[in-house]
Order: structure tokens, then sequence, then C-alpha cells
């Protein structure tokens, strides 16, 4: 008679199929390892690929992680040198795919940047991007917007106009930031992981929150490990 929780010994049948179903497992699994490792190598577009070539610009050295971005209306996209644009990232210019009369540069993504996986940068009119910009994870960007004034509309036909979007070079966007139209970013400035942009934030600076404000001002000459500490709340 069998005690609690004492296992019923395996049958010949039974050891022999879990041991194929280990190795089965075990080799499978390796498998798949190797397949996603060899798309990830040759799925990567560079300068030379036939996707890049479709953007308006598309910079020495600069890669798009597979799986590949989801890049609307690229001809009037321009992606600088040295840049890596991670996984699942979209890039769009123009309301929609073939926007009729569109500029030839709605969306500039400078040198030696980098942008987060999984984020969407959305630009109808302009987004400039400077050199050396790193964004985390989850960004979103967007130079557009709607509004709720008419309650007789409904929200999805109700567009304000576009107001264009800059980011200063040497810049850090945080992991699941939020930058909304017309705001201005300055050079060397840091935002918060989770923050809304909302209006302009000066070069040197840092700001966090919902909406994001200024928290520290560095100056030029102050050492990076000390500009991203947290100081005073402006007064």
């Amino acid at each position: 008679m069998l005690r609690r929780n004492e296992r019923v010994p395996k049958t010949p049948s039974e050891r022999i199929r879990s041991y194929f179903w280990t190795r089965y497992h075990r080799v499978a699994g390796d498998v798949v390892h190797m397949i996603q490792q060899h798309l990830d190598e040759v799925g990567v577009v560079g300068p030379t690929s036939r996707r890049a070539l479709q953007f308006g610009t598309f910079g020495n050295g600069s890669v798009m992680c597979f799986p590949a971005i989801r890049a609307v209306n690229p001809q009037s996209i321009h992606v600088g040198s040295g840049t890596l644009i991670g996984r699942e990232v979209v890039l769009s210019a123009g309301w929609g795919p073939g926007h009729e009369g569109l500029a030839s540069r709605v969306l500039s993504i400078g040198d030696r940047c980098v942008i987060g996986r999984d984020s969407t940068i959305v630009a109808h009119r302009s987004i400039e991007i400077g050199d050396d910009v790193w964004t985390g994870h989850q960004v979103f960007i967007t130079d557009g917007n709607h509004t709720f004034d008419d309650l007789t509309a409904p929200i999805h036909t109700q567009l304000i106009e576009e107001r264009p979007v800059k980011i200063g070079d040497h810049s850090w966007i945080g992991h699941g930031a939020v930058i909304l139209p017309g705001v201005s970013i300055g050079h060397h400035s840091v935002v918060g992981a989770g923050s809304v942009v909302t209006r302009d934030i000066p070069d040197f600076s840092v700001a966090v929150g919902v909406p994001a404000r200024v928290v520290h001002r560095m100056l030029e000459s102050t050492p990076v490990d000390e500009a991203i500490r947290p100081g005073v709340p402006e007064g």
C-alpha cells in the first residue's frame, strides 16, 4: 500500500517515453535557440540592405535589430551614422502610408543614437533627434495629437496642428517616457523613466514626473555622474 505523496513506480514503457521526451525537448530547444540566433544575425538591417535604401538616408554603421522596425513612409525618415534602432520599434512619417505631398525630411535621428526596443516615434510635421541621444524601452514621441473641444464629433476626428519636437544632442530619455507635441528638450538633458513631457526642458537639466518638471540643473563643467543625481526641486 502506497503512503501519501508516494509516487507509483514508472513502468518500463513510461520510462522509455520519458527518456525520449526529455532528449527531444533538449534537442528541439537547442534548435529553436539556434534558429533565433541565426535570425537575429541575418535579420539585422544595415546601410546596404534593400530595406534601408528605402529611407531618405541611412548612415554608415547604423543598424535596425531583428525583428525589423515597422516604418511608414521611410523616404521621409533620416537616420544618421552609428545609430542602433532596437527591436519592434515603430517609425512613422506623415498621417499614413502613401501620404501625398509629404516633405522629404519629417523625422530625423542623429548620429550614434540608440532607440530602445518597443519605442514609437510618430512624426507628422517635424521631429528632430540630435546626435548621441539614447532612449530606454517603450518611449513614445509625437508631434501631433487630438483635441476634444467639439462635443458633437468623435475625438479621433479632431486633430490639432502639428507642433515640431526637438531633442538636443547628448540627451537621455528614460524607459516609458512620453514626449508630446511642441516640446524642445535641451542639450545634455535627462528625462526620467515614465515621465510625460508637455513643455520645454532647458539645456543641462533633469526632468521627472507627470507632467515632467525640472528637478535639477547642471553646469556644463559638472561631471556626468553628478549631473544625473536628483537635486533640489526648482523653486
